[in-house]
């Protein structure tokens, strides 16, 4: 009796809708998001179909939700390195980039649900590359930008060097989680090498790198 009196008081309060997300996101870092079903949080909640259909006409509109929800969690964990302006730029960029990689090790199922292809005519609903807002991709156009700008990064267009950094990132994010190779023990390694390789077609030629990585406390300087 105590428990009903409690789901009806989040109810009227309008706290269920957040712990249907909460419990939806509990289950997918266990299970496959396939497997999630608007049953599963009634049952988990205790309140009945109608309950959960108050807030979530289907499971399509559950998953709108979880990748708006998604991609804040997403963007909190990178966009906060990469935008660190007191730190040197190449700094910023390798530490998101290891986080980035993090990410997805650690929220495999979720990591999936917001790049992968199967939800991703609800994605394009929501979100697109091109909007400001896109989480994450827009911080590293900024960051591209903000290295052209001071004489670190080569003069390119912008945008095509920031999605070919992503693209990088997702593919060793995806052989990482996916197991298509036995790699999980060489992730950083693999991480460091395509991060030299990113810098090589990326620095410009007036720059110079003053460190190996894993950087120090002196990373680059333009040349004299």
């Amino acid at each position: 009796m105590l428990q009903s009196r409690m789901i009806k008081n989040d109810y009227h309060h309008g706290n269920l809708k957040e712990e249907f997300v909460r419990l939806a996101f509990d289950f997918i870092a266990k299970e496959e998001i396939e497997n999630l079903t608007l049953k599963v949080l009634s049952d988990a909640t205790g309140t009945s179909r109608s309950a959960i259909y108050r807030h979530f006409a289907s499971k399509d509109a559950l998953i709108e939700t979880m990748i708006e929800a998604g991609f804040v969690r997403f963007d909190e964990a990178i966009s906060p390195l990469l935008n660190k302006s007191t730190e040197p730029l190449i700094e910023r960029f390798y530490k998101s980039g290891k986080a980035y990689i993090e990410f997805a090790k650690t929220n495999p199922n979720l990591y999936r649900l917001l790049f992968g292809k199967k939800y991703a005519h609800i994605r394009e609903k929501i979100i697109s590359i091109h909007d400001e807002d896109c989480s994450g991709l827009v911080a590293v156009k900024k960051a591209v930008e903000e290295g052209q700008k001071s004489g670190v990064l080569k003069q390119e267009e912008s945008f095509e060097r920031a999605v070919l950094i992503w693209s990088s990132l997702h593919g060793l994010a995806s052989l990482a989680i996916d197991g298509f190779m036995d790699i999980d023990t060489i992730v950083d390694k693999l991480y460091d090498t395509m991060f030299q390789d990113i810098l090589v077609a990326t620095l410009s030629s007036k720059t110079k790198l003053l460190a190996a990585l894993p950087f120090g406390d002196t990373f680059i300087t333009p040349k004299k």
